[in-house]
């Protein structure tokens, strides 16, 4: 009798360890979508030429948008997203990822300064956002993604500010 309780509670114990370590696994990163993890992997640029790792906001509720300085519905949206920025404070966090040169954008920044973080991709900055689900390879191309790395919204075109505020929103409840 002795023997056996020993071995349900050894078991029960064993398999509570294993949730919580698959728990703290997802947290870091480790689950969710495996081109979101490919895009934690990147470095890229901030426009002045500082590399930013995207591994940064591993673990946040982010909102990805690829864009370019040539695009004007990508250059009409980011009004928007810098009111997102605020109103999101630390709930979530967007990147706006550039298909463009490192030129292009910084003189971009000078003139419309945003309060999210811009990085430069270049061409490569292409295939990402294919890797995140832009079978079209149009720009602007947004993504929601929450905090265990997950897919939780493809927005291909400009953005619905509210459309937007409401999934971060019901992520981050």
């Amino acid at each position: 009798m002795k023997r056996r309780s020993l071995l349900i509670y050894g078991a029960t114990g064993l398999a509570a360890a294993g949730a919580g370590g698959l728990i703290a696994w997802r947290r870091q990163g480790g689950g969710g979508d495996p081109a979101v993890r490919l895009m934690f992997d990147q470095t890229m640029a901030a426009p002045d030429g500082t590399p930013a790792s995207m591994a940064t906001w591993r673990g946040k509720v982010m909102v990805v948008n690829f864009w370019a300085t040539w695009c004007p519905p990508c250059v009409d949206e980011m009004p928007d997203l810098d009111r997102l920025q605020t109103q999101f404070g630390t709930r979530a966090q967007i990147v706006g990822i550039g298909i463009d040169s490192a030129k292009n954008i910084n003189e971009f920044t000078k003139k419309v300064p945003v309060s999210y973080p811009l990085l430069v991709a270049g061409v490569t900055g292409s295939e990402l956002s294919r890797e995140l689900g832009n079978t079209t390879g149009g720009l602007p191309f947004t993504v929601l993604i929450d905090a265990n790395g997950r897919v939780i919204e493809r927005i291909s075109g400009r953005i619905k500010p509210e459309a937007i505020l409401a999934s971060v929103n019901a992520v981050t409840a």
